[in-house]
């Protein structure tokens, strides 16, 4: 199945759909090329195709190595377009799926390489607003770097901005993906630099545990979870390396570091990460314990599924990989600043029972059984002292000499 995209244009295979279009392999004057093509309702909004025109300029000068660069912007009929540079290779999802987690020291080169490409960005006056793992590509033709890791390049920019029109989205609506959202978006301000870089600390954190900070649930609780909550550490992460983290997941945006310093200082972590294996972590649990009653000790393990992301535009199917934005209604501030203590995400040791599982009860009531039995024991021991001493003491209270049994002079 092939379509023309334009005149310079053809699309010939399904690569991927999301819930703002289709991206199609494709062919141009210059060769093979990527060209998402977004859907067709949005396409016919004429406040949006102005967006588009409007942003042509920004994009097709974003020129680095880590950005995938947007070589058209193709404005035809009902067609609205990016073509992009093809690149050979994956998604970071796929990988993350894969594997689960990544060694410390290639999660950090791939990190860096996404905080270029941001840098590149921002110098350019550009935020990029939904960095995630479906949006970083890993080139499999590049050369390997630290720790294997392919090079990693950033795309689907200027997406989530042309879709972020007032018509479609007031005051009281959210674009993003509720993981990787800054506190600042879900408190209704206007996304800066530092939206980006709270976004990439995030996806820096699950590529290490496995798992994002604040995730999990509702999307209504993982908003909340951004404004109110501190992200918890992982065990068997480098200390600096944590501090790094910390800092880029400040609530307070001024506190982040800019995409320039998390780069140079992530690749200043590489050497001391050589060789470390994936962090030995388990995903903390966020369904209620009742849940888990009637668990069996036996269980299967569960199905891993994705949380956090609702379709954009109302009954868009669900992407090839992961649905990609949400538009919601903004929390208002009585909501954001209750149930903190109630959403607070402890990653489990590995191994670890979740709790209010059967396992869980059995440990419990082994540890009271045991604790039980220790207390018995030591009040038997108490009991017997009390009892060495009383008998020790004559009826005058004058104390005995053991020894002779024989009554001591004071």
């Amino acid at each position: 199945m092939t379509r023309k995209i334009g005149s310079r244009y053809t699309a010939n295979q399904i690569l991927g759909r999301g819930s703002a279009g289709t991206v199609w392999l494709g062919e141009g004057p210059e060769g093979p090329v990527a060209i998402k093509l977004l859907r067709e309702d949005l396409a016919s909004d004429q406040e949006l195709v102005g967006r588009f025109v409007q942003e042509r300029t920004a994009l097709l000068g974003l020129e680095h190595r880590n950005v995938v660069s947007v070589r058209d912007l193709v404005v035809d009929g009902n067609d609205l377009a990016l073509v992009m540079d093809l690149v050979r290779g994956t998604d970071l999802r796929t990988r993350l799926d894969r594997e689960r987690r990544m060694a410390p020291e290639a999660a950090v080169a791939i990190v860096a390489d996404v905080a270029d490409a941001l840098a590149a960005a921002h110098a350019a006056g550009v935020v990029h607003r939904d960095v995630k793992p479906e949006n970083v590509l890993l080139d499999m033709q590049g050369p390997l770097g630290p720790g294997g890791a392919h090079p990693a390049l950033l795309t689907d920019f200027g997406v989530a901005k042309l879709i972020d029109s007032p018509r479609r989205t007031r005051a009281t609506k959210i674009i993003g993906t509720p993981d990787y959202l800054a506190p600042e978006i879900v408190e209704g301000l206007p996304p800066r630099a530092a939206v980006d870089i709270y976004a990439l600390a995030t996806v820096l954190y699950e590529l290490l545990a496995g798992f994002t900070p604040f995730g999990g649930g509702h999307p209504g609780a993982v908003l909340r979870r951004h404004v109110t909550e501190t992200v918890v550490p992982l065990p068997g992460i480098p200390e600096e390396l944590w501090q790094l983290l910390v800092q880029c997941l400040a609530k307070a945006p001024a506190s982040r570091l800019r995409a320039s310093e998390l780069g140079a200082r992530l690749r200043e972590q590489l050497p001391s990460l050589a060789g470390m294996p994936p962090l030995d972590v388990d995903e903390p649990d966020t369904e209620p314990q009742e849940a888990y009653e009637e668990e069996p000790e036996t269980a299967a393990p569960r199905e891993r599924v994705r949380r956090g992301a609702v379709p954009l535009v109302p009954g868009a199917k669900p992407d090839s990989n992961r649905d990609t934005h949400t538009s919601m209604r903004v929390p208002g501030p009585d909501e954001l600043a209750g149930g903190a203590r109630g959403t607070a995400r402890v990653p489990r040791a590995a191994g670890a029972p979740r709790p209010g599982s059967a396992r869980h009860r059995a440990t419990t009531r082994r540890r009271r059984i045991t604790l039980g039995a220790a207390a018995v024991v030591l009040l038997a021991a108490v009991g017997v002292g009390t009892w060495a001493a009383t008998a020790g003491d004559d009826s005058d209270g004058a104390p005995t000499d053991t020894k002779n049994s024989t009554p001591m002079s004071p």
